[in-house]
């Protein structure tokens, strides 16, 4: 796996009331009711997300992720019989799982645990931990390999038993749908790829009606690490061949190409040659962009708000730029946005 040491450039103070603890429709807002700060390196504008159409348009390809959430949140049982909440990051080729034990006051992972710990699920199924994840001789992980028994189709599984993953500055559990893009069909992903929540059939409807191509990639997103900020561990993606092809074009002629999402990107850049050609992939990615890795064909983000220090940073500044990324974040906390998936948005602009 690739290793990051870096931290972002930019840097900011989080006000302490800045998360959204609701999804907007809870807060009497349409899904694209959102704030949306527009920032190119000529200009900071403040609008609302259904007003997308102002500024992209003919040319421009959005690039959207149609992974879906799954409930991949369970309650386990230690051996003792305490109880540790279990957030299931993925399913490897071999059937092993990663997961996140975390701490049954919900202030991060419970990094308590050794090899041959056994968990016990839901349904009677046992989680045996192996080793750290990604690297097994670390003396202390959030992640773990983990086998299964009995072995069970991990989406079945957690459709049955588990509920969405949660973090303490969400107030209250709310239905899986909450977490759910409009363009979500193919379930996969620990966590909402967020960038995406606030587009709209409608909206979807305006942007195809200007000219705006949409084309859509499948990246997996692993469980986060919104307490340690660590770079993202491989994640299962696919680019298909027309996506690839449509990016492709767009680059060579100058256009923008837009992703929705951290996710997006780093599928995007994989695929990615140094030309900026783009050929149908998938597979495993461990792509961490950032100063020694720049953007080779994305100039454009949709994006949420991130914490301070947080790896996704680095990638918002890999596309647009240290001192572009910074001045939004500084006029985003000036004008009091929303944080976190079901927050308000940015858009970056070359």
């Amino acid at each position: 796996m690739t290793a990051v040491s870096l931290a972002p450039a930019t840097r900011f103070t989080l006000p302490p009331d800045a998360a959204a603890t609701a999804p907007p429709e809870r807060r009497g807002l349409a899904r694209d009711g959102v704030r949306l700060l527009v920032a190119r390196p000529s200009s900071i504008e403040h609008t609302r997300f259904h007003d997308l159409t102002d500024h992209i348009g003919p040319g421009d390809v959005v690039v959207v992720n149609t992974s879906a959430t799954l409930p991949a949140a369970l309650d386990g049982t230690r051996s003792d019989g305490t109880p540790v909440p279990v957030h299931v990051s993925t399913r490897l080729d071999d059937g092993d799982w990663i997961v996140e034990l975390r701490r049954t006051d919900g202030h991060g992972p419970d990094v308590n645990v050794e090899p041959g710990d056994v968990i016990t699920l839901p349904a009677e199924a046992r989680l045996s931990l192996v080793w750290p994840y990604p690297d097994p001789d670390a003396l202390s992980s959030r992640l773990w390999r983990a086998t299964v028994t009995p072995d069970v189709d991990v989406v079945e599984y957690l459709t049955q038993h588990g509920r969405p993953i949660r973090y303490g500055y969400v107030d209250q559990h709310f239905p899986l749908a909450d977490y759910q893009t409009v363009f979500a069909n193919e379930p996969g992903s620990a966590e909402m790829a967020s960038a995406g929540r606030p587009f709209t059939p409608e909206l979807l409807v305006r942007l195809l009606a200007s000219g705006v191509s949409v084309v859509p990639i499948v990246l997996h997103t692993g469980v986060s690490s919104p307490e340690l900020h660590e770079p993202p561990t491989p994640e299962r993606f696919a680019v298909p061949a027309a996506t690839a092809e449509q990016v492709t074009a767009a680059h060579a002629a100058g256009r923008r190409v837009i992703a929705v999402g951290t996710t997006v990107t780093r599928a995007l850049e994989t695929a990615a040659s140094p030309d900026g050609t783009l050929s149908a992939s998938e597979g495993w990615t461990d792509l961490v962009l950032g100063p020694d890795h720049p953007a080779r064909v994305v100039n454009g983000l949709i994006t949420g708000l991130h914490p301070p220090e947080a790896s996704h940073l680095l990638l918002l500044e890999a596309v647009a730029g240290p001192e572009l990324v910074g001045s939004a974040y500084d006029a985003a906390v000036r004008q009091r946005y929303r944080w976190h998936e079901f927050g308000d948005s940015m858009l970056f602009l070359p």
